[in-house]
């Protein structure tokens, strides 16, 4: 038995998601406040140790509105008041064993499907009592005058306001049971079908559910420190101390382990007794005449339950010198000597033990699904020790009858996690809404990217997301280069012309012309908003004639050339087979702006933008013409004319000697073949020396910065203000 998959509604960032669960391990990515933590978050206060501890923030955005805009005169309280909902579907194929543990869950006595659900509701408890209690106190408000000239309203002025108190007295958690046949595959009830309530915790189906599903959490704020523990801060002494008293081989059991304690307090009891004889001897004169006084002692007291709390300590070994004397004693170091890092490493691993030993141990029936969740592991650890942990945290825990299972759930930032793992695992956390808004949560299931895309082009994303341990999956929006020179130079013209764009999490992909459309089905799967910049490439058409000044030529056997020969078309497949999918030159030039980023599938607004050199206004001496670089330098070049045309910018090599003579066309063909033969990288480098006020980023670099901006960047008159709280609703 598994946790094969559940759904969220009405929870915080997830409006409607479901999600799948791996068998194994299923790692949550996203980028920050993208729901992935929510995810987590609701079975705790659904299952786990928060059960029904809900605020009215919990709900999403939406559902204060609806709180709101509820009119008790009209409104059907039972249909309009929102509700938390989780869906959790559970396989039992092949598992004849647990068969008798999900009675209660059936549909019908006709269930065949392998699959059980589980609808758990966070809903009024009575809702025309809560819309009652809440008109009375709303009408007593209304009657009470505030002081003139203040600010203050009585409580409540709404319906969120009234429930900022009264939430956990007016709701509660339900359970319902779902039937397979009446929902489509992704478990979502179909046909107006509603499963009836079977009540809240009088029930029994809580206690039944928590049978079946033991949850346990490790959060990311683990309050470790490097030096002696204080405030709630964690000693990783203590901690280890904790799991020896629950798990480990218990001293009653263990003769050799008594003795040894029993042996050290005789020997103790011997030294005390010579240590203290000549005080207590003097303590023995104190008494009164005529009272028989006992003689007083000093034993040791070695209690077996605290023996290792308070009586041991864990040190690290420190490495025996090459050339250490035999016989040399071990050198040590106690816990607090060593790295935050491996001891996070070393807490976690002894934290998910112990939850493994607890589930192992509990009372009555073990709970055959174990769900445990990790939340952000990376934190305190370097990435090698990132990389081990989620290689080996399954082979720690010892093996269990195969009709119990433990199912991880790592939620995590670091791109060094995921370089374990193949997409099958990944599901990504993407912020969204319908009028494109951050209020939202979709959830992609690279499950599903793994079946649409070809082996070849699977191959190439993993092993290049594996290489660079890029962060695509985390960033708020993607840059996907040509190559180095716009690697390097890009940061500054993001911080020339698009200075809003610093503030959000960007990732720069160096993909080159020839392999950026490989990335087309993971950019288009991830909805993720993507800005390719990439080089014209033109090169001589079949129509068009090769100049001897053009000796070089493309992988296809065609020659470069200028953007301004008649007939030239691009070698750039980018261009050419997926954005805009044009190969003339003139045609691509005069490309309209909008179909450089064009609707999804389905006819929504696009999310991937494409930027090229374009045609700009070129002014040399007497000459003015609108003129475009084939490449990234060239369009620099002219977009920068006059002044790299500076004897200060000769270590560009942009410079061409006696260039005030040269038309605009005869200076713009040296500039041509100038580039084409130079050391780009340390064109670059060269560049980034430059005070940014002297120069301009080429105009199709700009534009489409600007684009992305208006897609990442939120304007805060479009954000959701968050309900206000009483300070004992915080408490």
């Amino acid at each position: 038995m598994r946790v094969k998959t559940f759904r969220v509604r009405n929870f915080r960032r997830l409006r409607n998601v479901g999600i799948d669960l791996d068998a194994d391990t299923t790692v949550f990515v996203g980028a920050n406040n993208s729901g992935k933590t929510s995810a987590a978050q609701v079975f705790r206060l659904f299952l786990g140790s928060e059960k029904g501890r809900f605020q009215l923030y919990d709900f999403t955005a939406d559902c204060w509105a609806e709180f709101d805009a509820f009119d008790p005169s009209v409104d059907d309280p039972d249909v309009r008041l929102p509700r938390i909902e989780l869906d959790i579907w559970l396989d039992l194929t092949g598992d004849e064993v647990n068969l008798h543990r999900v009675v209660d869950f059936l549909p019908d006595l006709g269930w065949e499907s392998g699959l059980v659900g589980v609808r758990l509701s966070y809903r009024p408890k009575n809702a025309k009592s809560l819309i009652e209690n809440f008109v009375e106190c709303h009408d007593r408000a209304l009657a009470t005058d505030s002081p003139e000239g203040s600010a203050y309203a009585p409580w409540p002025q709404t319906l969120t306001e009234y429930l900022t108190r009264e939430l956990q007295r007016e709701y509660q958690i339900t359970y319902a049971v779902l039937d397979t046949s009446r929902c489509d595959e992704h478990g979502e009830p179909v046909g107006g079908y509603v499963p009836d309530v079977f009540g809240g915790n009088e029930s029994g189906l809580g206690a039944k559910l928590d049978a079946l599903i033991c949850v346990d959490f490790l959060d990311a704020q683990r309050h470790l420190v490097d030096g002696e523990s204080r405030g709630r801060s964690e000693n990783l002494s203590r901690k280890l101390s904790g799991f020896y008293a629950r798990h480990l081989e218990q001293h009653e059991h263990d003769l050799k382990a008594a003795a040894a304690i029993a042996d050290s307090e005789s020997r103790l009891n011997t030294h005390y007794e010579k240590a203290f004889e000549p005080t207590l001897d003097k303590l023995a004169n104190l008494g009164y005449p005529g009272f028989v006084h006992p003689r007083l002692m000093v034993k040791a007291a070695l209690n077996p339950h605290t023996i290792l709390s308070s009586g041991a300590r864990v040190h690290y070994a420190l490495p025996a010198a090459g050339d250490g004397l035999a016989g040399t004693p071990e050198r040590t170091l106690p816990d607090q000597y060593n790295g935050l890092g491996f001891k996070n490493l070393i807490f976690m691993v002894v934290e998910v033990l112990d939850f493994h030993h607890r589930w192992i141990d509990a009372e009555g029936e073990r709970p055959p699904i174990h769900l445990v969740f990790i939340e952000e592991p990376e934190a305190h650890l370097h990435a090698q020790l990132q990389q081990v942990f989620i290689r080996k945290i399954r082979e720690i825990l010892p093996p269990v009858d195969p009709a119990f299972t433990t199912q991880m759930v790592v939620t995590t930032h670091s791109a060094h996690i995921i370089y374990e793992k193949s997409f099958e695992p990944i599901r990504y956390f993407k912020r969204a809404g319908a009028d494109g808004n951050l209020h939202h949560t979709d959830v992609k299931d690279l499950m599903t990217f793994q079946g649409t895309t070809s082996d070849a082009t699977r191959h190439f994303l993993r092993q290049y997301l594996r290489l660079t341990h890029c962060d695509l999956f985390f960033a708020d929006a993607a840059i996907l280069v040509e190559g180095n020179v716009e690697r390097l130079v890009l940061p500054l013209i993001i911080q020339q012309s698009a200075p809003e764009l610093q503030s959000s999490h960007l990732t720069i992909l160096e993909v080159g012309g020839a392999f950026t459309h490989k990335f087309r089905k993971l950019l288009d799967f991830l909805g993720l908003p993507a800005l390719v910049v990439t080089d014209i490439d033109s090169v001589h058409g079949a129509t068009s004639v090769a100049s001897e000044q053009d000796p070089d030529e493309e992988a296809d056997g065609r020659k470069a050339c200028m953007t301004t020969v008649a007939g030239a078309v691009t070698s750039n497949e980018t261009l050419a087979t997926w954005i805009p999918g044009i190969r003339s030159i003139d045609d691509l030039l005069d490309l309209d702006e909008d179909k450089k980023c064009p609707p999804t599938t389905n006819g929504g607004r696009g999310h991937i933008r494409i930027a090229y050199e374009t045609r700009q206004t070129v002014t040399w001496g007497a000459d003015t013409e609108d003129r475009a670089g084939r490449t990234f330098e060239e369009a620099f070049a002219l977009q920068n004319l006059a002044w790299c045309q500076e004897p200060a910018q000769a270590d560009l090599r942009l410079r061409v000697a006696k260039a005030a003579s040269m038309t605009l066309d005869e200076l713009h063909q040296k500039i041509h073949n100038r580039v084409r033969g130079f050391d780009k990288t340390d064109f670059a480098l060269a560049l980034i020396t430059k005070n940014l006020d002297e120069w301009l980023g080429p105009q199709y670099i700009v534009e489409g910065l600007l684009w992305l901006r208006d897609r990442v960047v939120v304007d805060a008159s479009d954000v959701v203000a968050l309900p206000m709280l009483d300070q004992e609703v915080g408490e």
